[in-house]
């Protein structure tokens, strides 16, 4: 087995959402240095072409669009230019997310809740739906959604997000049951605590990350790099035999 292969990129095609920051540009990164043409996709074109053109000088081939997911008549443009720009979609990530709101369930707004839902479910839910007939005609298709551990048992103060994130993997194994014969593998990270931007208000709250390390099996907050690294497994056919699959990068958070 010649092992340069088993996690190459190279000639794929890979969309990422909320990739100008955080775990979507460490995915980002990560699948460029792989091989893979990359488009970057968040809100702000500006930031979009501030990251894109740091990867470019690392020798990259990434492309930023920008792109308001919780907006659903920004996604068929996007979908459409990544495809007019490299001429296929082999890979997509649903990484962006939203949580307004941190604090009790019952404190969140219906306004709150919709653009949780609207961000985190439906966005990957349509997106991933107009990429089919480009996932279909890829000869190794690979879809990841980022989850949350949040989506596995509640997290205290991420109520809903967490709500959310629970149905972010009943989707993906939705997909990943009815997908199979299209050959289009469909798998979801859990991440536990990142340090990012979004996840800011839970590792620089001193009382929080007491709490947090007591439950750690490897005590300390993970970055982005190494979610990065999971999402190239499950990218590259070094997952070939796996769809439907709930993965943890949490540092042992939920033993």
């Amino acid at each position: 087995m010649d092992l340069s292969t088993v996690f190459s990129l190279q000639d794929k095609v890979a969309l990422i959402t909320g990739a100008s920051k955080g775990i979507g540009y460490g995915i980002a990164e990560i699948f460029a240095a792989a091989g893979a043409k990359v488009i970057i996709s968040s809100r702000k074109q500006e930031a979009l072409d501030e990251k894109a053109e740091q990867l470019k000088r690392k020798g990259y081939e990434v492309t930023g669009i920008a792109c308001n997911v919780g907006n659903m008549d920004e996604l068929p443009p996007l979908v459409e230019k990544s495809v007019a720009k490299y001429g296929q979609i082999d890979i997509l990530v649903n990484n962006a997310a939203s949580n307004p709101v941190f604090g009790p369930v019952h404190e969140t707004s219906l306004e709150a809740f919709d653009k949780i839902m609207d961000v985190n479910v439906k966005a990957p839910f349509e997106l991933t739906r107009l990429c089919f007939p480009h996932l279909r005609k890829s000869a190794s298709a690979s879809v990841i959604n980022i989850s949350s551990i949040g989506g596995l048992s509640p997290e205290t103060g991420l109520g809903i997000y967490s709500v959310s994130k629970a149905a972010l993997i009943s989707l993906t194994k939705v997909y990943a049951k009815e997908w199979g014969d299209a050959k289009i593998r469909v798998n979801a990270i859990c991440p536990g605590l990142i340090q990012t931007k979004f996840s800011e208000a839970l590792w620089t709250n001193d009382k929080i990350m007491g709490m947090i390390m007591k439950q750690l099996a490897i005590k300390r907050a993970g970055t982005a790099d190494e979610i990065g690294a999971m999402a190239l497994f499950l990218a590259s056919q070094a997952s070939s035999y796996t769809t439907g699959a709930i993965l943890t990068a949490d540092g042992g958070f939920t033993i």
